[in-house]
């Protein structure tokens, strides 16, 4: 039987391994760590076990289990900590990751070790009761969705109502009693959602219902349309990472994040970043949440800021690309979960192109292969004609027509008719309308409701999460955390500002401002001139 391969910031093992068979996030993952950067402890389960998989019924073998039981005594050899230990438990998530970036395509599972036995050595070991029922509930709620592929709605309306009874507004804001109750009912959800099963008390059970949960995920239906989607043929599978957790939820000096080294949608060479205190990573790229930028990160923790930007310009030097990576914030410390090519749109392509090539770290020849894929003659961008600009007074849009601003997450103007679920805008697009799609949060199961709309807005979200990136893989317009947007599913109806507004209406997205307009604007396009002339000096050396 193959062998696993073993990733820690004291050694990384690289024998036999290939981007194919360990897949891109623990590809690079290795390349980071040989960095010396700090990358939790991990081991990777190649492509081939994801094939073999499928190949046996879907099941598990016990060499298999074994193999993998083998590789948890070497983490807790590396970490000092024990799995299923009830003194000082190691816990762990298992992460998904292709030879091919699939942003939010793939499940994941975190928090992985945490049962009834395990609680009490978790709470002696870190002394932070809120964090440790924290982590119950979210491993309860994501082994259900994942494992099981049960509904999250019950398990947020039990979360809603004791947000609700306490007057608070985010999880955050419960206390230990509360977050303890909130586990126990997620503890009968869990059993009536699984019709009988109870949530496992074993790590071990875990462990290997979760590992066989990620190699499924390639084969449910918002992977096989991206795949179409994007022409992705020939793959084994996904690889599994089994990676030590580090922990965002663990108070004020903890979070995470994701980063980009340069901006996904304009190109310009700044860090892209989003950041939530006391949170994990899921809460960022779901987009159930609405992050902040990096201000109130640099105001509380300088010192974290001005590592994350040397970080980025780090892996920049070293994969010769711009970066999207996920970092967690562990009490001050850093440590990068993964790093990876950043999808931009065309404009940020011929950008990043041009600027790292008279930055040096780009030779031509590689920038030519870079933007080969876009005609250059089509890239483009579309600007608002406002008022000032407009010879017609009556173009006022500022004032006639502007219901409200959300988050820039994906640049340009998108005018379509309103539809407020994936399967109305594929209904609708089959007439030959334009279509905005409209939704509380877009998740990657919208894929295919985004790929047939012109744009999308949401009232949760960042500029950061799978949907923002997966929109400007595709060129969308995509306006996130939009606060004032209501929607009534019912009624096919929603509320933007003050104006109320019916499927099948007319709005304006402007993703360079994150402006919101009711009906049809005007708008001119703009080319990159200057950057195209640029490329064509390139083509005189």
């Amino acid at each position: 039987m193959e062998k696993f391969l073993f990733v820690s910031s004291k050694g990384v093992e690289l024998d036999d391994s290939n981007l194919e068979n360990v897949g891109l996030k623990a590809f690079n993952l290795m390349k980071i760590a040989q960095m010396g950067l700090p990358v939790p402890p991990a081991f990777v389960i190649g492509t081939r076990f994801c094939h073999s998989y499928f190949s046996n019924a879907r099941k598990l073998s016990q060499a298999f289990n074994d193999l993998v039981h083998e590789h948890i005594i070497t983490l807790q050899q590396t970490t000092g900590l024990v799995f299923g230990g009830t003194r000082n438990p190691l816990l762990v998530a298992v992460r998904s990751g292709a030879a091919l970036s699939m942003p939010g395509m793939l499940s994941s599972i975190l928090n992985i070790g945490i049962c009834n036995e395990t609680l009490g050595g978790l709470l002696r070991m870190t002394g932070n009761p809120r964090f440790v029922w924290d982590s119950y509930r979210r491993l309860i709620e994501t082994y259900a969705e994942v494992v099981y592929d049960c509904s999250l709605d019950p398990f947020t309306s039990v979360l809603d109502a004791h947000l609700k009874d306490h007057g608070a507004n985010i999880h955050d804001d419960l206390d230990v009693e509360s977050l303890k109750s909130v586990v126990e009912d997620y503890l009968k959800i869990f059993a009536e959602q699984t019709n009988g099963i109870p949530f496992p008390q074993q790590p071990n059970s875990q462990l290997e219902d979760a590992i066989a949960a990620v190699f499924r995920s390639w084969e449910n239906p918002k992977c096989i349309e991206y795949r179409r989607l994007n022409n992705i043929r020939g793959l084994l599978g996904t690889a599994v990472t089994v990676q030590t957790m580090v922990f965002g939820n663990m108070g004020p000096t903890s979070g995470s994040g994701v980063a980009f080294t340069r901006n996904p949608s304009t190109g310009e060479n700044n860090l892209y970043a989003e950041f939530l205190f006391n949170a994990q990573g899921e809460d960022i790229v779901s987009g159930r949440r609405s992050p902040e930028g990096l201000q109130k990160l640099g105001k509380l923790l300088p010192e974290m800021e001005t590592e994350l930007r040397i970080v980025g310009k780090r892996l920049e030097r070293e994969f010769r690309d711009m970066q999207d990576f996920e970092f967690t914030v562990q009490e001050g410390n850093l440590f990068i979960l993964q790093s990876r090519n950043g999808k931009r749109t065309p404009w940020a392509a011929l950008t990043i192109a041009v600027d790292m090539v008279n930055e040096g770290l780009l030779d031509i020849k590689t920038a030519f292969r870079r933007i080969k894929m876009y005609d250059l003659k089509k890239i483009e961008r579309k600007r608002i004609i406002t008022k000032s600009r407009s010879k017609n007074k009556s173009n006022d849009i500022e004032t006639d027509q502007h219901l409200t601003r959300g988050i820039p997450a994906s640049p340009g103007i998108a005018v379509g008719k309103i539809a407020l679920d994936s399967q109305k805008a594929k209904d609708m697009a089959l007439t030959g309308e334009s279509i905005i799609l409209i939704r509380n949060q877009i998740s990657t199961n919208d894929i295919s409701g985004m790929a047939v709309s012109e744009g999308t807005l949401t009232r949760t979200g960042g500029k950061t999460s799978h949907a923002a990136l997966v929109s400007r893989q595709m060129n969308k317009v995509c306006i996130v955390g939009c606060q004032t947007l209501w929607i009534d599913i019912k009624a096919r109806k929603c509320t933007i500002g003050k104006k109320v507004l019916y499927e099948g209406d007319h709005i304006s997205l402007d993703g360079n401002t994150g402006s919101v307009y009711a009906g049809k604007v005007q708008f001119e396009i703009e080319k990159p001139e200057q950057l195209l002339l640029e490329v064509k000096k390139w083509n005189e050396q």
